[in-house]
Parts: C-alpha cells; structure tokens; sequence
C-alpha cells in the first residue's frame, strides 16, 4: 500500500468522526476532505471505499470488536473508536489490503489523534487479537447487528414489507449500486453514447428493462470526459426516470418540477419532451438552483429550462392551473437510499415524525398549479407507508377532482392499477421508491 493511501485513511476518518459528532453528511464532508488533501482518484476511491464500508458495516464491526476490547467502545474517544473500526473493516471485509498495513495504519493515526497517549498501543491490541480470533467469530444471530441496521428501523422494513424479504432489503442496502446514465437522446443516439463510452474504458451495458438507460462501472471521474462535458448524458437512478416516465410529460407542455434538486427529473422531462416545451424547476436554495440551471445549459435546455428559488408549500397565484404536469417529489427520510448514503440509517428517527406534515402541505399547494386534465406525480425516495401511500391517500379523500389513474411500467413491473408503486432495491434493482400519479378531472 502506497504512503499517501495512509492520508486516504486519515480522509475517512476524519469524515467518519464528523458524521458522528457534528451530525454532517459523510459525503459531502469526504469530498470535500479528499479535494482538500489534494488525494488522487486512486486514493480518494479508498478514501471513499474506507468510509462508506465503514458506514455499511459499523453496528457488526463494532459488535467484533466489544469481543476484543476491555473497554466498551462507547467509553472510547470518538476518532479511536473509529480507528479501529477503519482497521476492523480492512482486516474482516476487504481482501486486498494486507493485516499489517490495516493494522499500521490504524494505529498511525491513533498516534496522530488521540488524545490519550495510550490509545494507540490499545488499537494496536485489539486489531491484533481480532486477527488471531477472527476464524473463531460467529456472526449475530439478529437482523439489526448482522447488517448494521438499527433495530428501529429492521422493524419499520419488516413492517412495510408484511414480514416477506426483510433480511434481503437489508443485504441489499449493504451493496455497492451502480451508477446510472441516462442518454440525453434529444442530441445523441444510445448504441453510440454506449460504444464512445466503453472507448473511453468505462464499462457500460445498456439497462435491461429501462429504455436509453446505461449501466456504468470502473467510471473513475465521470465529469472528466468529452461525452458528458458535451450533454450525452446524466445521472440519474432508473427509478426516478420510472417517476417521469409515469407523468409522461409531451413536446410543448409546461411543467412544474416543484422540488427539482439537483435536477434529474427536470432533464428527464426535457428529453421526453424532445426540447421543446416549458419547464420550471425548483428548489429552496439559490445555489441548488444555479447548479440545475448549469446542468440544463450542458445539455442543451437552457433554454426551456427556467429555475426559481420557490418553497413548495407557498403559493405563487401566477402557477395556478397553469402546468400540464407537475412533479412533486418531495423531502423525505431518505431511506430508499441507504445503499448511496449508508449514514442516513444512523440519523435520529424522532424528527422523521415531522415529515408528513411537510410532505402534504407541498402535495396540498403545488396540487393548485394542475392544469384541468393534468397530472400530479407525488414521489419519495423512502420506503415508509406514513410518507407514501397515507399522504396520497389522505390527498385523494380531500380532492373529488383528483384521482389515482392506473399506469403501464416499464419492463418487468407492468400494469400498475392503483396508480401508486413502490419500488425496491432488492426486487427491482433501483432505488428503494414511492410514486402516485394522480390526474386532475378535466
């Protein structure tokens, strides 16, 4: 292992411990930790392997390690705690780093963090006594610890799944996803974004149910290539495509992407309707909204795409009744996307409960901006009935003039009659998903 993979480590766990002492999100903190270290994209792929596995992992690594510290780990310095479980999850889930370096570099940092002068020679007996008994470790028997899941929330999956396929939900938040491309078809051709792409040494294979949508890995810096600088294609999970897929938004209509951060349902919407057309896309942060401008100009739809820094609970009189389509995917607990962001199943549950008020106040106001015979597609990326099916529910039994309409999903899903879905990662391969679409009464 090269020295400067031993500034990747420090990378993570100076993420790891921000996470867990400042309430930050590890991503935005780890990127912004790897650019400031100045880490290649060799190392800061460890980096970012070292701190996501970590994440992935923490409850099962931490359940190890009690087997081996005389000390309960709650009692530990938070960077030591997290020193040794970057060092657990080297030695007990990654096959191509040596012990000794594992080992080493854990206790290089110790050395450079701790506020202890001990706590180094401890991490250093402790991983060694996890290397020496490793063979003998049983895994835990219960859900939560086996894949780090707090309990809380193993029972709110179980729940939502009616108690079929919860441990295979939970596997599948532990997995790598893969990166998704959506091919902007409006200015270029899919079989030729794919073979440009694989020249360029990303593997890529188009998506086996969603039409135009590739599947890409060992993609390095994606923003570094020719195609994307040029507007061939973006990021997007197939689900949320799924989404605006449903809405069906045609050439020349007016659409409203009322929470449209960081914009792909609004460069989805541009692509089915061919460039042409009306799009306002929104978000409560200028800057969000500057970045959704900007990524609209590299794809050629700058000029249908306008943006405003809009809250999807007040009301502007000037959208009333104006838009043919309207999308509401609104702020959720995120945990569909626990495989993409592995912190968020650590956050407290306790202001989850103020949610759903949120959620149907944006449903309640942007639902004004429906166009007679337009449609309204209220979306999450989470996978609890509260913030999903309740909220739409709830929103039909209080509008006679909007209605649940049935749909045809794309490949395997088929027919959807009740007009609402919820997509898995573990049966579906996407993002764990909500989607209603509902249909204002000509």
């Amino acid at each position: 292992m090269r020295e400067t993979a031993k500034t990747a480590r420090e990378a993570a766990l100076l993420s790891l411990t921000a996470c867990e002492r400042q309430g930050a999100w590890s991503d935005n903190y780890l990127k912004r930790t790897i650019r400031e270290a100045g880490l290649d994209s060799r190392d800061g792929g460890l980096a970012s392997k070292l701190c996501y596995g970590v994440q992935q992992e923490q409850m099962l690594l931490d359940w190890y390690l009690a087997q081996f510290s005389k000390l309960p780990l709650e009692k530990l310095e938070p960077k030591i705690r997290n020193c040794l479980r970057l060092g657990a999850y080297q030695i007990l889930m990654l096959d191509r780093i040596p012990d000794a370096a594992a080992v080493d570099g854990s206790v290089s940092l110790a050395r450079k963090h701790a506020k202890n002068p001990k706590a180094a020679g401890m991490v250093n007996a402790i991983l060694r006594n996890l290397i020496r008994g490793r063979e003998e470790l049983a895994p835990p028997t219960d859900l939560a610890t086996r894949y780090s899941h707090p309990a809380w929330l193993v029972k709110e999956f179980d729940l939502a799944l009616k108690g079929r396929g919860t441990e295979a939900l939970l596997a599948a938040d532990n997995e790598a996803p893969p990166t998704m491309a959506q091919v902007n078809t409006v200015r270029y051709e899919t079989g030729k974004v794919l073979n440009a792409l694989r020249k360029a040494g990303v593997d890529a294979e188009l998506h086996p149910w969603l039409p135009d949508c590739l599947l890409l890995s060992g993609t390095g810096d994606l923003e570094r290539l020719d195609l994307f600088r040029d507007g061939a294609f973006y990021i997007q999970d197939a689900a949320a495509r799924l989404a605006v897929m449903t809405a069906a938004p045609k050439a020349g209509q007016k659409v409203l992407d009322a929470c449209a951060a960081p914009g792909g349902k609004t460069f989805a919407a541009a692509v089915l309707m061919e460039g042409q057309g009306e799009i306002w896309s929104c978000d409560i942060h200028p800057r969000k909204a500057g970045l959704i401008q900007t990524g609209a100009a590299r794809l050629g739809f700058g000029t249908i795409v306008h943006t405003a820094v809009q809250d999807g609970r007040e009301r502007r009189e000037d959208w009333l009744e104006r838009f043919d389509v309207v999308l509401a995917d609104v702020p959720c607990s995120g945990l569909g996307i626990i495989r993409k962001k592995p912190d968020i199943r650590y956050k407290d549950p306790g202001p989850l409960s103020g949610l759903p008020p949120i959620q149907a106040a944006i449903l309640e106001n942007v639902s004004h901006y429906v166009a007679p015979g337009g449609v309204l597609l209220y979306s999450t990326c989470t996978l609890l009935r509260r913030e999903n099916e309740d909220i739409v529910s709830d929103f039909l039994d209080g509008h006679l003039d909007f209605t649940a309409e049935p749909f045809q999903a794309a490949g395997p899903i088929g027919p959807v009659e009740s007009g609402m879905l919820t997509l898995w990662p573990h049966i579906h391969g996407t993002d764990g998903f909500f989607l209603a679409k509902l249909r204002r009464r000509a």
